[in-house]
């Protein structure tokens, strides 16, 4: 699904992202490591077992990963819905650092959300931020969700949210 307004694909996970999510995930992860746990060196010194292994759940119905890529070729986000069951799935979503406060993680989610409804046939999402995390919870509010409880991070107390599909 191309995103116009940011000269942006949204993809289905494939083998061929591999080195571009590597990449991407390499370059943003100090950033990221500010607003969710670090995933450890481990994640980056073997990311092929881990990137087959997220085609696995993708190949399985577990899982629906997605990349946002550049006219480059370069991943600038990823946007997944893991857990698929019961028509429900819970949103994930980071973005690169240099796209972060233009508006394409709200244009990513709400790209996935259409995907979610229209393609995979859910009927509804959750998801959850930080209270460290405002951009995040914005953009969760912006693309509809709505508060529904709290939760813990790795950064200290959340807030859940969950969106219905079926009105969308």
């Amino acid at each position: 699904m191309y995103l116009p307004d940011y000269d942006v694909t949204l993809e289905p996970l494939r083998p061929d992202h591999a080195d571009a999510v590597l990449a991407f995930e390499q370059e943003n992860r100090q950033y990221f490591a500010s607003w969710v746990w670090d995933r450890g060196d481990e994640f980056f010194t073997d990311y092929a077992t881990r990137h087959a292994a997220l085609l696995a759940e993708q190949e399985a119905g577990v899982c629906r990963f997605h990349v946002l890529v550049d006219n480059t070729g370069a991943v600038v986000g990823r946007v997944n819905l893991m857990d698929l069951e019961n028509g429900s799935a819970e949103l994930g979503y980071r973005i690169a650092e240099k796209w972060a406060g233009k508006g394409l993680a709200k244009a990513a989610v709400r790209a996935v959300i259409e995907v979610a409804r229209t393609e995979y046939g859910l009927t509804a999402l959750t998801a959850g931020a930080s209270n460290h995390n405002g951009a995040s919870q914005a953009v969760l509010t912006r693309t509809g969700f709505r508060p529904v409880g709290s939760s813990s991070t790795d950064l200290g107390p959340g807030t859940k949210y969950e969106l219905s599909l079926e009105n969308v």
